[in-house]
């Protein structure tokens, strides 16, 4: 027992280190996530086919936010190294690599949205009805997708600087641009969804409108911080002299970045697979799966708070070349992640039938919600495991097997086991997801094995 405790838990300084990293993205997305619960809970009043018709949209949208951030935490791998190393013009050829590919990500999105937006919304229409109108669902979804498309720039340059604070260990500042932002989100959702203080009612294309300007005010927040703070932040210095990264280092991050770019953006595309299989359930199982995964992500912040300080801490004790520290560090954030996902699912588990009561929608949908809610408590637990195992591999450059781990596992095991379960049997939706998930076991078990041989521990920026 006792060689356990000092495996696996930590001293008050180690915890104090933490939280010094992981309780700014705690705050950060708790409050990102309560707000957009309240966002959701405003559109949700509008009814079933204007909430369906949003959480369709931002499940797409969804994979953008997922290719830039597997875009700029691919090279941010280096970043984090290079931090601690001490080396600041490695920093900077990482900051300009991600403006490069962040920019051709967001014009190919772009792009792809605009010409076959309403395609990709009609995927989610093919089930059931369920007393619902499918083409209301879908105007809907059409005029929040034509304004929130105007957003992608600002999510891009966000990304771009907000991830490279992060990685040098600064979560303060895009804890305070986000609060801030979320605030804005807020206010402007409750003014422009209702037609308060003498703006127009806009309902949906007011929430997408309030969504845009809030990304907007993120990043004037982000280089505002930047600029005040530019002597104890001077890897930003002369970061715009010049955009050109040397070709050596431009094959370096590719090789090592895109597989985890892949990685994301496959993953998130098989995360809108599984959200379309189940959506052949009707509009009920659209709006229940949307109401849930909003509660989820409430919930959830600590563990994924957890997978940040892994590439953080992790990843910046292996560019210093200490292995046994990182070791030992991985151990222990793991542990906690997985300790403090149990607590918090206990409770999760208990309050699940109170969320869908927020809502204005089916008492079906209501009831598939709760459901959906129960099964995400139950197996919180695991997807902390999963989640610190991934960002420990990743912080060690080891992105073809974050690769494999992550989205080909999604292609081989979870969507065909969706899709088959959904065409071949009569099994409700969250039924289906509770299945999906169980197969995550042998995940668990490989990412076990992958952690005990250390395979993750290397210094990938020492010559």
């Amino acid at each position: 027992m006792k060689t356990l405790r000092k495996k696996f838990i930590g001293d008050k300084d180690f915890y104090k280190k933490l939280f010094v990293i992981a309780l700014p993205i705690m705050v950060q997305n708790g409050i990102t996530n309560f707000v957009s619960l309240l966002d959701n809970i405003m559109v949700g009043q509008l009814g079933t086919e204007p909430m369906s018709g949003v959480a369709i949209v931002n499940q797409l949208i969804f994979v953008f936010y997922l290719l830039m951030f597997g875009a700029t935490s691919g090279v941010g791998i280096f970043t984090a190294q290079y931090f601690g190393s001490g080396d600041k013009e490695g920093i900077r050829h990482t900051i300009r690599y991600k403006l490069w590919i962040g920019l051709i990500i967001c014009l190919v999105v772009f792009l792809a949205f605009m010409t076959k937006g309403d395609a990709l919304i009609n995927m989610y229409l093919r089930g059931r009805s369920d007393g619902g109108d499918v083409q209301a669902t879908l105007r809907c979804g059409h005029s929040y997708l034509t304004v929130i498309l105007f957003m992608l720039p600002a999510v891009y340059i966000g990304q771009v600087f907000i991830s490279t604070l992060r990685e040098c260990g600064e979560t303060f500042a895009p804890m305070l641009s986000g609060v801030i932002a979320v605030f804005v989100n807020l206010t402007f959702n409750y003014i422009l969804i209702y037609g308060k203080f003498g703006f127009p009612k806009l309902g949906v294309v007011g929430a997408a409108v309030a969504t845009v300007m809030s990304r907007y005010v993120e990043i004037a927040v982000i280089f505002i911080w930047i600029r005040k703070h530019r002597d104890k932040h001077d890897y930003f210095k002369g970061v715009f002299k010049t955009l050109k990264v040397p070709l050596a280092l431009v094959k370096k991050y590719f090789i090592t970045g895109m597989p985890l770019l892949l990685n994301e953006g496959i993953w998130a595309i098989g995360v809108a697979m599984l959200a379309q299989a189940y959506s052949t359930r009707g509009l009920n199982v659209v709006a229940g799966q949307n109401i849930a995964s909003t509660i989820n992500n409430i919930f959830n912040i600590v563990f994924i708070a957890m997978g940040d300080s892994v590439a953080i801490i992790v990843g910046q004790h292996l560019g210093s070349g200490d292995m046994k520290k990182a070791r030992d560090t991985d151990n222990k954030i793991i542990a906690f992640a997985i300790f403090i996902s149990i607590v918090i699912g206990a409770v999760m588990l208990l309050t699940a039938r109170q969320f869908p009561r927020l809502y204005n929608t089916s008492e079906e949908a209501k009831r598939i919600a709760t459901v959906f809610i129960m099964i995400q408590a139950v197996i919180m637990p695991k997807d902390a495991f999963l989640h610190t195992s991934y960002f420990t591999i990743r912080a060690g450059g080891k992105t073809i097997i974050t690769f494999f781990f992550d989205s080909v596992f999604m292609f081989i095991v979870s969507v065909p086991v969706a899709y088959c379960l959904c065409r071949f049997t009569l099994l409700s939706a969250p039924a289906v997801f509770a299945l999906v998930h169980a197969c995550d076991l042998i995940k668990c078990t490989v990412g076990f094995i992958l952690l005990k041989k250390g395979i993750w521990m290397n210094n990938i920026v020492k010559s």
